[in-house]
Protein backbone atom coordinates (compact mmCIF):
# COMPACT_ATOMS: atom_id res chain seq x y z
CA UNK A 1 0.00 0.00 0.00
CA UNK A 2 2.67 2.46 0.68
CA UNK A 3 4.90 2.01 -1.98
CA UNK A 4 1.40 2.20 -4.36
CA UNK A 5 0.73 5.46 -2.45
CA UNK A 6 4.05 6.84 -3.31
CA UNK A 7 3.79 6.05 -6.77
CA UNK A 8 0.56 7.86 -7.06
CA UNK A 9 1.74 11.06 -5.74
CA UNK A 10 4.87 10.79 -7.86
CA UNK A 11 2.82 10.35 -11.06
CA UNK A 12 0.83 13.43 -9.70
CA UNK A 13 4.39 15.55 -9.07
CA UNK A 14 5.22 14.68 -12.16
CA UNK A 15 1.53 15.64 -14.22
CA UNK A 16 1.86 19.03 -12.16
CA UNK A 17 5.48 19.60 -13.45
CA UNK A 18 4.45 18.76 -17.16
CA UNK A 19 1.98 20.90 -17.11
CA UNK A 20 3.77 24.34 -15.25
CA UNK A 21 6.42 23.44 -18.09
CA UNK A 22 4.00 23.44 -20.90
CA UNK A 23 2.27 25.68 -20.07
CA UNK A 24 -1.93 25.68 -19.88
CA UNK A 25 -2.47 27.32 -22.64
CA UNK A 26 -0.69 24.66 -24.53
CA UNK A 27 -2.92 22.20 -22.90
CA UNK A 28 -6.09 23.63 -23.47
CA UNK A 29 -4.98 23.83 -27.46
CA UNK A 30 -3.68 20.46 -27.47
CA UNK A 31 -7.11 18.84 -25.90
CA UNK A 32 -8.82 21.60 -27.02
CA UNK A 33 -10.67 21.55 -23.67
CA UNK A 34 -10.15 23.56 -20.18
CA UNK A 35 -11.76 22.23 -17.13
CA UNK A 36 -13.09 24.68 -14.49
CA UNK A 37 -13.14 23.97 -10.65
CA UNK A 38 -16.63 25.29 -9.13
CA UNK A 39 -18.57 24.98 -6.29
CA UNK A 40 -21.90 23.74 -5.16
CA UNK A 41 -22.60 26.27 -2.67
CA UNK A 42 -21.10 29.60 -2.92
CA UNK A 43 -24.14 32.01 -4.11
CA UNK A 44 -23.99 34.19 -5.80
CA UNK A 45 -20.32 32.95 -6.89
CA UNK A 46 -20.83 29.34 -7.75
CA UNK A 47 -23.45 27.01 -6.54
CA UNK A 48 -25.87 24.50 -8.13
CA UNK A 49 -29.19 25.65 -9.87
CA UNK A 50 -31.99 23.35 -9.56
CA UNK A 51 -30.89 21.56 -12.93
CA UNK A 52 -27.57 20.63 -10.92
CA UNK A 53 -25.99 22.98 -12.91
CA UNK A 54 -23.09 25.46 -12.12
CA UNK A 55 -24.05 28.85 -12.20
CA UNK A 56 -23.15 32.09 -10.87
CA UNK A 57 -20.95 35.38 -10.93
CA UNK A 58 -17.67 33.93 -10.99
CA UNK A 59 -18.91 31.17 -13.32
CA UNK A 60 -20.15 34.55 -15.60
CA UNK A 61 -16.53 36.20 -15.72
CA UNK A 62 -14.61 32.67 -16.06
CA UNK A 63 -17.72 32.01 -19.47
CA UNK A 64 -15.74 35.65 -20.27
CA UNK A 65 -12.44 34.46 -19.65
CA UNK A 66 -13.04 31.15 -21.99
CA UNK A 67 -13.94 33.65 -24.80
CA UNK A 68 -10.81 35.45 -24.31
CA UNK A 69 -9.10 32.10 -24.08
CA UNK A 70 -10.67 30.89 -27.27
CA UNK A 71 -9.82 34.39 -29.46
CA UNK A 72 -6.13 34.34 -27.96
CA UNK A 73 -5.40 30.38 -29.57
CA UNK A 74 -7.39 31.40 -32.22
CA UNK A 75 -9.51 27.89 -32.20
CA UNK A 76 -12.77 27.57 -33.34
CA UNK A 77 -14.42 25.65 -29.96
CA UNK A 78 -13.19 25.29 -26.68
CA UNK A 79 -14.88 21.96 -25.05
CA UNK A 80 -15.54 23.18 -21.05
CA UNK A 81 -15.27 20.40 -18.61
CA UNK A 82 -16.53 21.50 -14.52
CA UNK A 83 -15.24 19.81 -11.67
CA UNK A 84 -17.09 20.28 -8.14
CA UNK A 85 -13.90 21.43 -6.04
CA UNK A 86 -14.07 21.74 -2.26
CA UNK A 87 -13.16 24.23 0.13
CA UNK A 88 -10.22 21.88 1.06
CA UNK A 89 -9.32 20.38 -2.10
CA UNK A 90 -9.33 23.24 -4.88
CA UNK A 91 -5.91 24.13 -4.22
CA UNK A 92 -4.41 20.92 -5.11
CA UNK A 93 -6.76 19.83 -7.78
CA UNK A 94 -5.12 23.32 -9.25
CA UNK A 95 -1.95 22.14 -8.39
CA UNK A 96 -1.49 18.69 -9.81
CA UNK A 97 -3.42 19.91 -13.20
CA UNK A 98 -6.72 18.86 -12.87
CA UNK A 99 -8.37 22.11 -12.95
CA UNK A 100 -7.05 24.99 -15.01
CA UNK A 101 -9.19 27.67 -13.33
CA UNK A 102 -11.10 27.66 -9.90
CA UNK A 103 -14.60 29.79 -10.20
CA UNK A 104 -15.53 30.40 -6.71
CA UNK A 105 -14.95 32.61 -3.73
CA UNK A 106 -11.56 32.30 -3.08
CA UNK A 107 -9.41 34.39 -0.96
CA UNK A 108 -6.62 35.99 -2.73
CA UNK A 109 -3.68 36.00 -0.23
CA UNK A 110 0.54 35.74 -0.27
CA UNK A 111 0.17 33.04 1.97
CA UNK A 112 -1.83 31.37 -1.00
CA UNK A 113 0.10 32.52 -4.01
CA UNK A 114 3.10 30.05 -2.68
CA UNK A 115 0.92 27.60 -3.64
CA UNK A 116 -1.50 29.38 -6.83
CA UNK A 117 -1.93 32.49 -8.32
CA UNK A 118 -4.64 34.50 -9.24
CA UNK A 119 -6.15 37.03 -11.92
CA UNK A 120 -7.87 39.90 -11.21
CA UNK A 121 -9.94 40.74 -7.73
CA UNK A 122 -13.29 40.01 -8.58
CA UNK A 123 -14.97 40.58 -5.14
CA UNK A 124 -13.76 42.29 -1.93
CA UNK A 125 -15.57 41.22 0.99
CA UNK A 126 -14.83 40.84 4.55
CA UNK A 127 -14.81 37.63 7.53
CA UNK A 128 -17.39 38.29 10.15
CA UNK A 129 -19.93 36.35 11.67
CA UNK A 130 -23.60 35.07 11.74
CA UNK A 131 -25.66 33.98 14.67
CA UNK A 132 -29.17 33.62 16.08
CA UNK A 133 -30.49 37.31 17.12
CA UNK A 134 -31.65 35.69 20.59
CA UNK A 135 -27.66 34.95 21.06
CA UNK A 136 -26.99 38.53 21.51
CA UNK A 137 -23.02 37.71 20.04
CA UNK A 138 -22.51 41.54 19.20
CA UNK A 139 -18.77 41.39 20.16
CA UNK A 140 -15.39 39.32 20.00
CA UNK A 141 -15.60 38.65 23.63
CA UNK A 142 -19.48 37.84 23.54
CA UNK A 143 -17.66 34.63 21.65
CA UNK A 144 -16.12 33.56 24.64
CA UNK A 145 -16.60 29.86 26.06
CA UNK A 146 -18.99 29.45 23.20
CA UNK A 147 -18.74 26.70 20.40
CA UNK A 148 -17.87 28.30 16.80
CA UNK A 149 -17.82 26.50 13.56
CA UNK A 150 -16.25 27.43 10.08
CA UNK A 151 -15.19 25.48 7.10
CA UNK A 152 -12.36 23.18 6.79
CA UNK A 153 -9.06 24.76 4.58
CA UNK A 154 -10.74 28.31 4.45
CA UNK A 155 -8.77 31.44 5.37
CA UNK A 156 -11.21 32.15 7.94
CA UNK A 157 -11.14 29.03 10.21
CA UNK A 158 -7.86 29.68 10.43
CA UNK A 159 -7.73 33.53 11.52
CA UNK A 160 -10.36 32.66 14.15
CA UNK A 161 -7.98 30.22 15.77
CA UNK A 162 -5.50 32.46 15.49
CA UNK A 163 -7.52 35.10 17.20
CA UNK A 164 -8.67 32.56 19.77
CA UNK A 165 -4.69 31.56 20.94
CA UNK A 166 -4.29 35.48 20.99
CA UNK A 167 -6.81 36.80 22.75
CA UNK A 168 -7.67 33.41 25.29
CA UNK A 169 -11.32 33.72 24.47
CA UNK A 170 -11.40 29.74 25.04
CA UNK A 171 -13.77 29.57 22.00
CA UNK A 172 -14.86 25.72 20.84
CA UNK A 173 -13.73 26.30 17.34
CA UNK A 174 -15.09 23.18 15.45
CA UNK A 175 -14.70 22.56 11.66
CA UNK A 176 -17.30 21.73 8.92
CA UNK A 177 -17.16 19.89 5.42
CA UNK A 178 -19.36 22.68 3.23
CA UNK A 179 -20.94 26.22 4.08
CA UNK A 180 -24.36 24.89 4.25
CA UNK A 181 -23.46 21.90 7.00
CA UNK A 182 -21.88 25.22 9.13
CA UNK A 183 -24.65 27.29 8.65
CA UNK A 184 -26.89 24.32 9.54
CA UNK A 185 -25.05 23.81 12.87
CA UNK A 186 -26.19 27.64 13.49
CA UNK A 187 -29.72 26.60 13.07
CA UNK A 188 -29.86 23.65 15.05
CA UNK A 189 -27.66 25.02 18.10
CA UNK A 190 -24.73 22.76 17.91
CA UNK A 191 -22.49 25.93 17.14
CA UNK A 192 -23.64 29.33 18.30
CA UNK A 193 -21.81 31.09 15.66
CA UNK A 194 -20.60 30.46 11.87
CA UNK A 195 -17.29 32.35 11.15
CA UNK A 196 -17.20 33.07 7.26
CA UNK A 197 -16.81 36.18 4.45
CA UNK A 198 -19.87 37.74 5.42
CA UNK A 199 -21.42 38.40 1.28
CA UNK A 200 -21.39 34.12 1.83
CA UNK A 201 -23.37 34.69 4.93
CA UNK A 202 -25.94 36.81 4.05
CA UNK A 203 -26.80 34.22 1.22
CA UNK A 204 -27.34 31.45 3.16
CA UNK A 205 -29.06 33.47 5.56
CA UNK A 206 -31.16 34.50 2.81
CA UNK A 207 -31.92 30.88 1.71
CA UNK A 208 -33.04 29.94 5.41
CA UNK A 209 -36.13 28.79 7.03
CA UNK A 210 -36.30 31.66 9.29
CA UNK A 211 -33.39 34.78 7.74
CA UNK A 212 -35.58 37.18 10.12
CA UNK A 213 -33.61 34.98 13.13
CA UNK A 214 -30.13 35.91 11.90
CA UNK A 215 -27.71 38.88 12.47
CA UNK A 216 -23.86 39.20 10.47
CA UNK A 217 -21.90 40.73 13.14
CA UNK A 218 -20.95 44.44 12.22
CA UNK A 219 -17.41 43.16 13.45
CA UNK A 220 -15.05 42.59 10.46
CA UNK A 221 -12.04 40.17 11.63
CA UNK A 222 -10.49 40.95 8.09
CA UNK A 223 -10.62 42.08 4.52
CA UNK A 224 -11.02 39.35 1.79
CA UNK A 225 -9.99 39.61 -1.90
CA UNK A 226 -11.77 37.36 -4.11
CA UNK A 227 -9.83 35.86 -6.84
CA UNK A 228 -10.32 33.04 -9.41
CA UNK A 229 -7.42 31.05 -9.40
CA UNK A 230 -4.99 29.50 -12.06
CA UNK A 231 -1.29 28.08 -11.46
CA UNK A 232 1.55 29.53 -10.26
CA UNK A 233 4.64 30.44 -13.06
CA UNK A 234 1.98 30.10 -16.00
CA UNK A 235 2.98 34.12 -16.78
CA UNK A 236 1.85 33.37 -20.36
CA UNK A 237 -1.75 32.05 -19.31
CA UNK A 238 -2.17 34.66 -16.43
CA UNK A 239 -1.45 37.26 -19.12
CA UNK A 240 -4.38 36.41 -21.02
CA UNK A 241 -6.48 35.43 -18.18
CA UNK A 242 -5.39 39.17 -16.64
CA UNK A 243 -6.45 40.96 -19.71
CA UNK A 244 -9.85 38.98 -19.96
CA UNK A 245 -10.55 40.32 -16.51
CA UNK A 246 -9.00 43.67 -17.11
CA UNK A 247 -11.68 44.16 -20.90
CA UNK A 248 -14.55 43.29 -18.53
CA UNK A 249 -14.12 45.87 -16.15
CA UNK A 250 -12.89 48.74 -18.66
CA UNK A 251 -15.82 48.19 -20.85
CA UNK A 252 -18.16 48.31 -18.24
CA UNK A 253 -19.70 44.77 -18.80
CA UNK A 254 -18.67 44.25 -15.19
CA UNK A 255 -21.57 46.44 -14.16
CA UNK A 256 -23.92 44.15 -15.69
CA UNK A 257 -22.71 40.98 -14.54
CA UNK A 258 -22.36 42.48 -10.85
CA UNK A 259 -26.19 43.52 -10.98
CA UNK A 260 -27.68 40.25 -12.19
CA UNK A 261 -26.23 38.22 -9.20
CA UNK A 262 -25.99 40.96 -6.74
CA UNK A 263 -29.36 43.44 -7.16
CA UNK A 264 -32.20 40.94 -8.83
CA UNK A 265 -33.32 37.61 -8.05
CA UNK A 266 -31.00 34.75 -8.12
CA UNK A 267 -32.52 31.45 -8.65
CA UNK A 268 -33.29 28.73 -8.00
CA UNK A 269 -34.88 30.73 -4.84
CA UNK A 270 -35.60 34.27 -7.02
CA UNK A 271 -33.43 35.28 -3.85
CA UNK A 272 -32.62 39.14 -4.49
CA UNK A 273 -29.40 40.15 -1.89
CA UNK A 274 -29.58 43.58 -2.79
CA UNK A 275 -26.24 44.61 -1.97
CA UNK A 276 -25.20 47.44 -4.38
CA UNK A 277 -20.97 47.57 -5.75
CA UNK A 278 -18.89 48.36 -2.53
CA UNK A 279 -16.80 51.48 -2.78
CA UNK A 280 -13.52 48.99 -2.33
CA UNK A 281 -14.72 47.07 -5.22
CA UNK A 282 -15.24 50.50 -7.27
CA UNK A 283 -11.53 50.79 -6.90
CA UNK A 284 -10.10 47.36 -7.97
CA UNK A 285 -12.56 47.80 -11.35
CA UNK A 286 -10.95 51.46 -11.96
CA UNK A 287 -7.46 49.89 -11.22
CA UNK A 288 -7.73 46.23 -11.36
CA UNK A 289 -5.37 44.27 -8.96
CA UNK A 290 -4.30 40.75 -8.44
CA UNK A 291 -3.00 41.65 -5.08
CA UNK A 292 -3.07 39.60 -2.33
CA UNK A 293 -2.25 42.13 0.54
CA UNK A 294 -5.36 43.62 2.27
CA UNK A 295 -3.99 47.12 2.45
CA UNK A 296 -4.24 47.14 -1.66
CA UNK A 297 -8.41 47.45 -0.53
CA UNK A 298 -8.59 49.84 1.48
Amino acid sequence: MIRFTFVIAVLALFSAGAVAQDGTLKKIKDTGSITIGHRDASLPFSYYNDKQQPIGYAMDLCARIVDAVKAHLKLPAIKTNYQLVTSANRIPLMANGTIDLECGSTTNNVARQEQVWFTMTHFVTANRWVSKKSSKLKTLKDLSNKTIVSTAGTTNIKQITEINAQQNLNMRIISANGHPEAFQMVETGRAEAFVMDDILLAGLAAQSRSPKDYEISSVALSVEPYGIMLRKDDKEFKAVVDKAMSDVFKSGQINAIYSKWFEKPVPPKNINLSLPMSAAFKKVVANPTSSGDPKAYE
